[in-house]
């Protein structure tokens, strides 16, 4: 068990926790065990996860006794999968790095070539599984980290099941696969019956570490644990909700991916309509994995159908053009190294979302994401309605702006409530304050760290489970297949890089009477 400063949360003079460090939040370092990663020789191992499982070791997070095998077809030795992970972790911490902590960490590393089709292959890595748990006397605990291209999870999932690797005998076996868990509703529903053929589903971690975020966490607990505020979380007290998720980035190196996906599969049917669900969600009955996902579903099958003859006044998508981010230029996405020039792929959009059941009828959810926009920016937005008789109207000239809750994901993490305060002076002025409470100061563990711990812990309350994947894709896989149809290569680019996106998202709230948050 650890417990240490990073519990005892301080933000600014608004935001001061009342007591100290809860010795309850204290956590329990897992019992031991390894973790295998499948494309040890891509991206997102050197970037993500051998960073943060480095991480959970320097702050003596990780269990002891553990190992990792790194599992890729690129033939490489033990010493340079370690030498290679080492400029990796330097490159991804250079604050956090230390050579003794590496030291121990390196000696948990080890590698071993697999060909992720054929199934001696697997027979080969049981051995050398079998062996390193002796040698290091894990237990047998197991977790298969999928960090593969998707094209490649069904052969390692079907594999892993052949060769036994999935059998739960006195230890257990989890599997962590990322997003995209398929790209449409049919490719999900078959990824699912893979999963389900080798795996229990609570061998399962669908990952989405945006749900690992401290913010995002904390919905849950701020919503249902204040008396103040789950009163009015309503349709008789707010008048509408946004929902940002906003890059400055580009994109990047996934030219591949991207264009086969964009934005509204990259960025909605998991991270947005996940932040959804804990906001709109009712309160289950205990403060547990499945009774929290049972309520996040019914919410994600409560969304009305969109409209697809009048898809224009319910989804507004763009494609970014060159223009300045942060003073530097930029090029548009067809001119990104491994973009069609007429690539008709989305790279913003816009939707207004209706949720129809008693809490949220009549109440838009305006949900939006992109790249290359002015800010990099990701955060919930809880309009209230404005107050129903403005008294002071014969002393002020404008209208009273309404409170506005903020529940910030990214990169300032925090929650902030707008109200109104008089300003000093005789007359009667009124001024738009912000109360805030930011993570700033905080320890906070990393959206990776966090969910490769919460893995180690059989905890599932940050994973996704599979209906809920499949009914985020029936609500979205109409809309993408209407709006493919309907692209037509002239109507794009239609956004500078470094706006707020195409003026048809303006629009769709102009139509409402409303606009959007400035990024």
């Amino acid at each position: 068990m650890v417990e240490g400063p990073f519990f005892d949360l301080t933000g600014n003079v608004f935001g001061r926790v009342i007591s100290g460090a809860d010795p309850h939040c204290s956590i329990d370092i897992p019992s031991p065990c390894s973790v295998i990663i499948f494309g040890a020789s891509g991206d997102l191992t050197r970037r993500k996860i051998i960073p943060s499982l480095y991480r959970l070791l320097a702050i003596g997070l990780l269990p002891d006794p553990f190992f990792v095998i790194g599992a890729a077809r690129t033939p490489t030795s033990d010493a340079d999968f370690r030498a290679s992970m080492k400029k990796a972790v330097q490159e991804a911490l250079p604050k956090d790095f230390s050579e003794s902590s590496w030291e121990t960490f390196s000696e948990m590393l080890y590698f071993v070539q697999i060909d992720y089709d054929g199934s001696e292959s697997y027979v080969g890595l049981r051995d050398k599984i079998q062996d390193l748990e002796a040698k290091h006397a894990t237990g047998g605990n197991r977790i298969y980290y999928l960090a593969t291209p998707p094209a490649v999870y069904e052969p390692v999932i079907e594999n892993l099941g052949l060769a036994g690797l999935s059998q739960e005998e006195g230890a257990y076996r989890h599997i962590v696969v990322e997003k995209p868990i398929g790209s449409d509703l049919e490719s999900a529903r078959h990824l699912n019956q893979t999963l389900a053929a080798s795996f229990g589903e609570r061998q399962i971690y669908r990952m989405d570490h945006y749900l690992a975020k401290e913010t995002v966490q904390n919905i849950l607990m701020f919503r249902f644990a204040n008396s103040l505020f789950e009163p009015v979380w309503n349709k008789m007290y707010i008048d509408h909700v946004e929902i940002t998720a906003s890059e400055t980035l580009g994109v990047e190196h996934r030219a591949g991916y991207y264009e086969q996906a964009g934005v509204i599969r990259d960025m909605f049917q998991n991270h947005i309509f996940q932040l959804l669900a804990l906001t709109a969600m009712e309160p289950p009955v205990l403060f547990d994995a499945e009774r929290v996902r049972d309520e996040k579903v019914k919410v994600l099958r409560a969304i009305r159908p969109f409209d697809l003859e009048d898809l224009g006044s319910q989804v507004v998508t763009g494609q970014y053009d060159s223009g300045s981010v942060s003073g530097s230029d930029v090029p548009a996405y067809r001119d990104e190294p491994g973009v069609s020039p007429g690539s008709t792929t989305p790279t913003y959009a816009a939707m207004k979302v209706h949720i129809d059941n008693w809490r949220w009828s009549g109440v838009p959810f305006y949900l939006r994401s992109g790249k290359r926009l002015a800010a990099r920016k990701a955060e919930i937005a809880i309009h209230f309605r404005p107050v129903p008789h403005l008294m002071f109207s014969q002393a002020m000239a404008d209208g009273i702006a309404p409170n506005v809750l903020i529940l910030r994901v990214q990169p300032d993490e925090g929650i902030g409530l707008h109200f109104q305060a008089k300003n000093p002076g005789s007359r009667v002025c009124l001024n738009t304050v912000l109360m805030n409470f930011s993570y700033q100061n905080a320890f906070v563990l990393d959206g990776y760290e966090r969910v490769l711990l919460d893995c180690m812990q059989a905890d599932q309350m940050l994973f996704v489970r599979a209906d809920g994947v499949e009914q985020a894709w029936a609500v979205l896989t109409p809309v993408i297949e209407r709006l493919t149809a309907l692209a037509r290569p002239g109507d794009l680019p239609n956004y500078p890089a470094g706006s707020s996106g195409p003026a048809g998202a303006d629009d769709l709230l102009k139509r409402d009477g409303r606009q959007w948050r400035a990024l």
